[in-house]
């Protein structure tokens, strides 16, 4: 099988959050599956997600999708075959005829999008020229059901090298939680502090030492009615008021210096990953359509990457992670700060329940939610066999 890949390749580094790693999850797990898959060259995809203007994404998508047409067509041309058009579209990327065009030369087509929930409230329409959609939060699939549109509910794609399939020989680290700062993390990890959890943080924004004081700048009364009026007509007055909640209702939150670690990248991010005594997992997000006070909370990649390093893993409740592991033997869950607090105290306690969740966690993702399980998954829903 042969998979043109799409999936935010650039040639350069934009000033978007971080997306580089998806094209090594995504090259890597195709490869293991037993599959060839082919990138069309000089092509910058995650140009799409940092153009700064329609006119900008306008002149991206009629240069990407012109250029995207003509390599396929030489591609099938020379008789290379193209069996998958396999993609991470966010909406303003996809341009629907060129997706027609690629159906109608015989090529199946699948666009993959992690952030359903968090971004959207029904699915968007250019999603809908895609022969399958595939989707990782259980809680997108009432909104899939509803539009109609066809999908597959499978894991996130995740990959992870063969010498870090083991479990870790000894444990390293304190409870750890891995990621940047937010409101919600913040008010999350003091509030379970406080209760006497024993954890470290490590990413950017922990310290108010680095960020960077800068004095308010002063606004006109008429600029800020233009502003909310703005966000009011873009997301809705309820998402409106959800965001002056948030700004009344919110109070500064500062992280003891003690618990705050460097941030780690890298071979230094799987080692603390996998050797801390319990990998913590955060599920909650902050979206323009819920408030910080009943926030949002889905199933992340982070829930499927842990546990295949062999962490101890202990994260957020959501609904979909029951449809992942077995609660409780794989990893552990929990919905307050009380909670995480109880069971990290519980769980530090019992080294030989930590050893035993993380080879069930592992194992479980390795065997059930690697891309190669997806991948028959999918061709199987498109009714293909596998070449």
């Amino acid at each position: 099988m042969r998979i043109l890949l799409s999936c935010l390749q650039d040639l350069r580094q934009h000033t978007i959050p971080a997306y580089r790693f998806w094209a090594t999850y995504f090259r890597n797990g195709i490869a293991e599956a037993g599959h060839e898959f082919a990138e069309i060259p000089n092509v910058d995809w995650a140009g799409g997600c940092a153009a700064k203007s329609n006119d900008e994404l306008k002149v991206w998508r009629e240069t990407i999708w012109t250029r995207t047409l003509d390599w396929v067509r030489t591609e099938l041309g020379a008789g290379r075959r193209l069996d998958l058009f396999l993609s991470y579209f966010f909406p303003q990327q996809i341009e629907p005829s060129a997706i027609a065009e690629i159906k109608k030369l015989g090529i199946p087509c699948v666009n993959f999008f992690c952030d359903n929930v968090r971004e959207f409230s029904s699915v968007p329409s250019e999603f809908k020229c895609f022969d399958l959609n595939w989707v990782p939060e259980y809680e997108a699939i009432p909104m899939y059901k509803v539009a109609k549109v066809p999908y597959l509910e499978a894991p996130m794609p995740c990959w992870v090298a063969p010498e870090l399939r083991t479990l870790p020989a000894r444990e390293t680290e304190s409870p750890t939680f891995i990621g940047s700062a937010d409101d919600l993390r913040k008010q999350l990890f003091s509030d379970a502090l406080n209760l006497g959890a024993e954890l470290v943080v490590r990413g950017p924004g922990w310290s108010d030492r680095s960020a960077k004081h800068v004095s308010p700048k002063l606004r006109s009364a008429t600029s800020v009615f233009r502003n909310q009026l703005r966000f009011a007509r873009k997301h809705g007055i309820k998402s409106l008021s959800y965001k002056l909640q948030n700004k009344v209702f919110s109070t500064e939150v500062i992280i003891p210096a003690a618990v705050i670690k460097p941030p780690v990248w890298g071979d230094e991010y799987f080692k603390v990953s996998r050797e801390a005594r319990i990998t913590l997992g955060v599920n909650r997000v902050s979206t323009v359509r819920t408030g910080n006070r009943r926030p949002l909370v889905y199933s992340r990649l982070r829930d499927i990457e842990a546990p295949m390093l062999g962490a101890c893993y202990l994260t957020e409740f959501t609904a979909g992670l029951a449809h992942l592991y077995d609660l409780g033997e794989e990893i552990e869950t929990y919905q307050t700060a009380e909670e995480l607090a109880h069971k990290i105290d519980m769980l530090k306690r019992d080294s030989v329940r930590r050893r035993r969740m993380r080879g069930r966690a592992q194992q479980r993702a390795l065997n059930d939610h690697s891309m190669a399980k997806t991948l028959r998954r999918i061709l199987k829903r498109l009714g293909m066999e596998l070449k």
